[in-house]
């Protein structure tokens, strides 16, 4: 089956396709599209781009999604009552899934005839207990908002979490590995037994790590201090802690963790940059070693996690036990994609 994978962004279509078959899995072609809305119009006008360099023919595609709420707990085949479930948790991910929504709707006319599937990167965290998900503030708030810890950055997490079971030779269901997604956004989950009991980002991709512009945690109460002392509106205050904060905010210098690591030694910021985000990564891995009783794998991925091997030594150090093993594997979300979407529709 010849799958074709689209992962939507505001100004961007990244795509591949897969040749899935009983003979293994094939990657046939891959590609970007990028600027849309400058250089190329709009989303439609994207894919008919990339329609016209494929030269295989599709026979199933299969669509990132960030946001599924707590309604999807799995990948789904795409119809009317989806796409309208996908509309409705927007408000939750306004960056992502109204992309993802357009590119859905137009390749659903320009690929009218081949079945279209949602994957989730929220669905992995729906195997969370309530003590996990569940912010302690009122229990009305959260019937009535849905107010929880969402997750993302799940297909990454579930595939290399699959992966590095087939490298350690063991049963997924057999293991506890602690996986680390680090990138400019950066999130960590706790995976027991093949399924997600904990993971770094919440209610929205803000919370946990330190990561590029994000702050990841802080007092909450820091925040309307901050709009008070500094005139601003709400609007600012997520601007602030989503765009301005993270190894950005602290350095001055880059949000992009190579220039930390050249800065550094020169630069005081930088160097407190880098301290403070190794520094949270490690209160992650504790916190998860001791949640889980133990560990047999720490998991990097990543553009971070799978590049910057002195930077993975550093975190290490100190808080992973001598015994659990440290894993370097390059994430596949489409690969992951490709996958869920062959086996749903045969």
């Amino acid at each position: 089956m010849k799958i074709l994978v689209l992962n939507s962004g505001s100004s961007s279509i990244k795509y591949k396709v897969f040749n899935i078959s009983k003979d293994g899995e094939r990657l046939l072609d891959k590609g970007l599209v990028e600027r849309i809305g400058e250089k190329v119009p709009g989303h439609k006008d994207a894919l008919e781009i990339i329609l016209k360099k494929i030269s295989a023919k599709i026979e199933a595609v299969g669509h990132r999604v960030v946001h599924g709420g707590d309604r999807f707990k799995e990948s789904v085949l795409i119809d009317d009552k989806v796409v309208k479930a996908i509309k409705d948790f927007s408000e939750l991910a306004p960056l992502h899934n109204p992309p993802a929504l357009l590119t859905i709707a137009e390749s659903r006319k320009l690929l009218s005839g081949v079945p279209h599937v949602a994957v989730f990167d929220t669905a992995f965290y729906q195997t969370m207990p309530e003590a996990a998900y569940l912010y302690a503030i009122p229990y009305e708030l959260y019937e009535k908002y849905r107010i929880r810890k969402y997750g993302f950055h799940g297909t990454s997490h579930r595939y290399v979490a699959g992966r590095a079971a087939r490298v350690l030779k063991k049963s997924l269901e057999a293991l506890k590995l602690i996986t680390c997604h680090l990138g400019n956004g950066c999130s960590m989950t706790a995976v027991k037994n093949g399924k997600a009991v904990d993971t770094s980002m919440g209610f929205t991709p803000l919370e946990g790590l330190v990561m590029g512009t994000r702050s990841g945690d802080i007092d909450a109460a820091i925040v309307p201090y901050i709009m008070q002392k500094e005139n601003m509106d709400v609007g600012g205050a997520i601007e602030l802690l989503n765009k301005k904060s993270g190894l950005l905010g602290v350095s001055g210098v880059s949000n992009d963790m190579r220039e930390i690591i050249k800065e550094r030694k020169k630069n005081r910021r930088a160097g407190l940059a880098f301290d403070i985000f190794v520094r949270r990564i490690k209160k992650y891995i504790g916190a998860y070693s001791g949640l889980m009783g133990g560990v047999d794998a720490v998991v990097f991925t990543g553009g971070i996690g799978e590049n910057q091997p002195g930077l993975v030594k550093e975190i290490c150090r100190g808080v992973v036990p001598s015994r659990a093993r440290v894993l370097s594997i390059a994430t596949d979300e489409e690969l992951m994609i490709a996958r869920d979407t062959h086996d749903i529709i045969i």
